[in-house]
């Protein structure tokens, strides 16, 4: 299709598209007019939370798997993807840099006889969707092991870059090399394949343990000498790491996104004026070292999911108080907001009695649709988006998905 940009095949596609929305009857063809909002699904890899359903699945049954979801989000009129391939220091490509993931085969650096991400981006294009790389920075191992990494892993072969903290093992963001190290592994994936957009979560320096200390006093006394306290030097180090693949992406793929998905708490009212009017438990940038706001304010990230995962009327943290922070930050800058969703909540068990209605998520987007800034919404997470359990997602398509939608180009 020479000649033809994406934009305007998907765009050709919209007004053909025949969609069978979940529990309703298709709009007649001529009322039909494509729109532009970010309608995204996240469709996570570890510990094999949506895909593939377990480890040790043939290749072709791993791909049916994943063209299944694919086809899940078409459903549901959803036009994004956000597809987890690197989540634990690994990667769902052949990657020089890292080991095949052990969620393929339940074994770390096997081959899986297949190439995830590329077949992932050619499905997910041939449907219309974009699909956005999402990457874990610096996580490596759900455990405390180094022992039961792959011999050739680059943790082992670099025991100096690793702390262990929460149970768990990460690189160490306050070494230059490690960052380098990330940031190339990363960006390779961005060479390789015509992926919409690099996608980061919200897990930067590791959410904190109580009675526990992320040991990096050795990285700060070498690096964090020109800093007025650890906790500067620590974002400055996450700037650094967000700043730097924002133009390695520019430089290899222009026209690529980089967005970014935190924890929706930048900080409290509480601990400063500028904050949300929150009373949240963790605020990114005292404990992530993540400081989400000054990204958006200065465009270093082309768009914003805040992982909004609270009912409306949350006493700790509304997500009608939350988008309304967001929105204000937004305004007026060059990056986009989109509001993370927790269909995960919808009818759960544990979930607060508002998610035991089906409308409550339909009654999130009616709200965030009172503000220009909010570009659309994303879904955590893919298995979800699939079972509808209490039909919450369906509502939310009958109410305010009954045409298709542009992703924003």
């Amino acid at each position: 299709m020479a000649g033809v940009s994406r934009r305007a095949f998907a765009l050709a596609a919209l007004s053909t598209l025949t969609l069978a929305t979940p529990g309703a009857e298709a709009a007649p063809a001529r009322s039909r007019r494509a729109v532009t909002e970010m309608r995204g699904m996240w469709l996570a890899t570890v510990s094999n939370r949506d895909w593939p359903s377990r480890t040790g699945l043939t290749a072709a049954e791993q791909r049916k798997e994943l063209t299944a979801l694919l086809d899940k989000a078409v459903d549901y009129r959803l036009n994004a993807v956000m597809f987890q391939v690197r989540p634990t220091a690994d990667a769902f490509w052949p990657s020089p840099y890292e080991p095949w993931s052990q969620y393929l085969t339940g074994t770390q650096g096997k081959d899986p006889g297949w190439d995830p991400l590329g077949v992932a981006v050619e499905e997910a294009h041939a449907r219309g969707l974009q699909l956005h790389a999402w990457f874990n920075p610096y996580r490596i191992a759900n455990n405390t092991d180094p022992g039961k990494l792959v011999a050739s892993h680059p943790a082992r072969k670099h025991p100096e870059w690793v702390v262990p903290y929460g149970g768990k093992l990460y690189y160490n963001p306050g070494i230059p090399a490690v960052r380098a190290f990330v940031e190339q592994a990363i960006l390779d994936a961005v060479a390789r394949y015509p992926v919409d957009a690099v996608h980061f979560d919200d897990y930067f320096y590791p959410y904190p343990v109580a009675g526990q200390t992320f040991d990096d006093d050795d990285a700060y006394d070498t690096y964090g000498g020109a800093f007025s306290s650890r906790a500067a030097w620590r974002r400055d180090n996450i700037d650094k790491l967000v700043t730097e693949i924002a133009d390695g992406i520019r430089v290899l793929r222009p026209g690529t996104r980089f967005g970014v998905s935190p924890f929706a708490v930048w900080r409290n009212a509480t601990t400063d004026s500028r904050g949300s009017d929150t009373r949240a438990g963790v605020e990114t940038y005292d404990d992530l070292y993540a400081d989400t706001r000054t990204w958006v304010q200065r465009n270093w990230i082309d768009y914003i999911v805040p992982q909004a995962y609270w009912q409306i009327g949350n006493t700790a943290a509304d997500y009608a108080k939350v988008v309304d922070w967001w929105a204000g930050v937004a305004k007026g800058t060059g990056t986009r907001l989109y509001i993370g969703e927790a269909l995960y909540q919808a009818g759960a068990a544990d979930a607060p009695s508002a998610w035991q209605d089906p409308a409550e998520l339909s009654r999130h987007l009616t709200l965030a649709g009172q503000y220009a800034q909010v570009g659309g919404h994303v879904y955590f997470a893919a298995k979800d988006v699939a079972a509808d359990p209490i039909g919450a997602l369906s509502r939310v398509v009958a109410d305010h998905y009954r045409q298709p939608a542009l992703p924003p180009g």
